[in-house]
């Protein structure tokens, strides 16, 4: 008898270690959308650039979140014999692999949004500090600033100079594997088989739909709006994805479509805040959504599962964004004090990817 209880545990286990390394895996996968969302949207004289910070950015924030920032999150750290940290299947070690892409996620989006004009060895910097220190600190609590300026020649005489895409087809391409990983994002976040639920599958996917036909219809069928409408849903619906009725779920992505399209064109067009990526409206104002919209279908009497209260979600938002902007505002305020974040006027004008990397994305032979 118990051999077969030891079994069953060992069994149990090893299901669950599967199961969050699954997860990690498809929230590692998330890094390749970044990437090529990235270089589709920029121009082509920044695309290796862009490949190169992503990377990058991920091997840096593997290492920092592995030895200082899970420590700082939940006070685990893994100096121990290997033998210890085999027990279970190894699954605490999957479980620091699985929230790691998390973390590294926060400079990937930071990435798109100062595309094109930032110094490599600085945004390294920043996210050694970010990963380690801000996020998770905001990250054991609960569970960037615009400090580089326009690209140059983006506005002539107050109006808007027309920066085209590089790559609709690699952009596309981006979006595809986010809005796959995305459902390891979620899903998998229960952490265990025992946990799993069919309606965080079903919620991410509404809002996903949700996202894609409000930004098709508000951004008139630009490419560029749709395919970053079913990341603005999917930000929005993470909060409450196994809180909300799928209606609800569908609801917040069609908000968070339309708020996506809305604030990126506002903010390029009339607060002239050159963010390439629209990382600020995307996964700012459309994660606060989120928190909101969480504490709003989250509620019994519209469908939700309860237990959340809409002035909690609005503190806890409202906490996110402050925690957020001063360590944003701290870590790229001091960087540029000390080394300075933007490439020269020269090296702008010639790309990052000749003036950094010394290569082109292409040959022209």
């Amino acid at each position: 008898m118990d051999n077969m209880h030891s079994a069953m545990d060992s069994l149990v286990h090893g299901s669950n270690t599967l199961f969050l390394l699954m997860g990690a895996i498809l929230v590692l996968a998330m890094h390749a959308g970044f990437a090529f969302l990235e270089v589709g949207t920029v121009r082509h004289k920044n695309q290796v650039n862009a490949l190169s910070k992503i990377l990058s950015d991920f091997a840096i924030s593997a290492l920092v979140y592995f030895f200082i920032g899970y420590w700082i999150a939940y006070g685990v750290n893994f100096f121990q014999p290997a033998a210890t940290l085999a027990a279970d299947h190894g699954y605490a070690l999957v479980k620091c692999f699985f929230l790691l892409t998390f973390a590294a996620a926060i400079p990937a989006i930071i990435s798109g949004g100062i595309a094109e004009r930032a110094r490599f060895v600085p945004q390294l910097c920043a996210t050694a500090l970010i990963v380690a220190f801000v996020y998770p600190f905001f990250e054991g609590v609960v569970w960037n600033g615009n400090l580089v300026g326009p690209r140059r020649g983006r506005y002539r005489d107050g109006r808007l100079v027309a920066f085209a895409p590089s790559s609709i087809p690699f952009l596309a391409l981006g979006s595809w594997i986010l809005i796959i990983g995305w459902f390891g994002f979620n899903v998998m976040s229960a952490q265990t088989l025992e946990g799993l639920s069919g309606l965080v599958a079903i919620n991410s996917l509404l809002a996903m739909v949700g996202g894609t036909l409000s930004a098709l219809l508000a951004g008139r069928n630009d490419p560029g709006f749709l395919h970053n409408g079913p990341l603005a849903g999917l930000v929005a619906v993470c909060a409450g994805s196994d809180l909300m009725h799928p209606i609800g779920a569908l609801a917040t992505g069609l908000v968070a479509g339309g708020l996506f399209v809305w604030t990126f064109t506002a903010a390029q067009n009339r607060w002239k805040i050159d963010d390439v990526l629209g990382v600020w409206p995307l996964h700012g104002l459309c994660g606060v959504w989120g928190g909101v919209a969480c504490g709003i279908f989250g509620q019994t009497a519209l469908g939700g599962m309860g237990g959340v209260s809409l002035v909690s979600q609005l503190l806890g938002s409202l906490m996110g964004v402050v925690v957020a902007l001063a360590g944003g505002f701290a870590v790229y305020g001091a960087l540029r004090a000390v080394h300075g974040l933007r490439l020269s006027h020269e090296q702008e004008f010639q790309g990052a990817d000749l003036s950094l990397h010394r290569i082109g994305a292409t040959s022209q032979d």
